[in-house]
């Protein structure tokens, strides 16, 4: 019985202990294999984490940098704006005090009297204005739209796209008479130079092309009809001005024409020389233009002595050019016509007879034929 159960029991504790060990082995393999499988998830769960930042912070940079390169862009076209707008205004502003004083312009290249007379021709005003005067209004609107628009602020308190709009059309407007300028410079006025007019040429082509880079070029060629009418309108209100402000007194074909002298041929009488005498005394002036048949008949009323005593004031020394300006005396004189005269005070237009200048200018016919004989006895004793 004993033997038995030795023979019986000594397997069952070799079996156990056998068993027993190979269980915990698994298990505890199994726990390592779900450690390593978790910490490998863990792992992956970062790194793609760290991948998502990472692309979420470069394409957000790329969202805040494109923006900003794009404004910058229109801050730098605006500034233009704003600085070319200042200088345009600082010149038409002294342009616009020579003009309303009648000084003369200082000339710094070229030849003086060119820039003078281009300054001072018919073409320095449009329906009267001053072209300077108008050119500063001009001028001042662009540098105070170029600055706000700069500054991304509403730019005259009509909002920033109707601000742009309004820089792109003045621009466009001042481009356009800057380019009719440049015509009329190369056609009317040949072998003569203005640098104050070049200058404005430039500003004005600068503007333009500094407006259209700071709109943009999509929203110009939406615009573009805009634009078209615009130069039309400029163009033609320039042509109108210019048609009706070139003097009446010349043809339209006669475009240019040298100075000459035309002789007088009549013999003076003692009465007109008298006269012509008292109207220099009272200082009274005949103002006239060398190509005008009426002021050479008025002289020939005076006959060849006479007209040598008169105190006249010859509109156009230096000839006849199409847009060319009379003298300063002349236009300080406000002619309407030739011949003028300007007689204690009095501007009287047209040719007169010799007995209506002596009624004008209060000369007493009798006194003055007693007295001349008198003095003619006195000279030659």
């Amino acid at each position: 019985m004993a033997s038995l159960i030795g023979v019986s029991s000594s397997p069952y504790p070799t079996h156990t202990s056998h068993l027993v060990p190979s269980r915990s082995n698994s298990i505890s393999s199994l726990i390592q294999l779900k450690r390593y499988s978790v910490r490998r998830l863990l792992l992956l769960r970062v790194n793609c984490s760290s991948r998502q930042v990472e692309d979420a912070e470069t394409e957000s940079e790329s969202k805040v940098v494109l923006p900003d390169t794009s404004v910058d862009t229109g801050i730098s076209a605006y500034n233009w704006c704003a600085a070319l707008g200042g200088i345009g205004f600082l010149e038409t502003s002294y342009l616009t005090y020579l003009k309303l004083t009648n000084s003369e312009a200082f000339c710094p290249v070229g030849d003086g009297g060119s820039c003078g007379n281009i300054l001072n021709s018919s073409y320095s005003a449009v329906f009267g204005v001053p072209l300077p005067l108008i050119g500063m209004v001009a001028y001042g609107v662009v540098a105070v739209l170029g600055i706000q628009l700069g500054q991304k602020s509403r730019p005259l308190g009509i909002g920033e796209a109707n601000g742009r709009l309004v820089l792109l059309g003045t621009t466009t407007s001042m481009a356009a008479a800057s380019a009719y300028f440049l015509y009329i410079l190369s056609t009317k006025f040949t072998g003569e130079f203005c640098p104050y007019c070049l200058a404005s040429v430039l500003l004005s082509f600068g503007l333009f092309v500094s407006s259209i880079k700071g709109l943009g070029s999509e929203e110009v060629q939406k615009d573009v009809g805009i634009l078209l009418l615009t130069v039309l309108l400029v163009v033609s209100t320039l042509n109108n001005s210019y048609s009706v402000s070139q003097p009446s007194s010349t043809s339209s074909a006669m475009d240019e024409m040298e100075y000459f002298k035309t002789e007088i041929t009549t013999e003076s009488t003692p009465f007109a020389i008298s006269l012509a005498k008292h109207l220099r005394s009272i200082g009274a002036k005949m103002y006239g233009a060398f190509w005008c048949s009426h002021c050479q008949e008025q002289k020939q009323m005076f006959g060849r002595d006479a007209a040598e005593l008169l105190d006249y004031v010859e509109c156009f020394p230096d000839g006849f050019k199409k847009g060319t300006s009379m003298v300063k005396a002349c236009q300080e004189a406000k002619l309407e016509g030739f011949p003028t005269w300007v007689i204690n005070g009095e501007v009287v237009s047209g040719e007169k007879q010799l007995s209506e200048l002596a009624i004008l200018s209060g000369f007493n016919m009798k006194e003055e034929l007693t007295e001349a004989p008198t003095q003619a006895l006195t000279e030659a004793k």
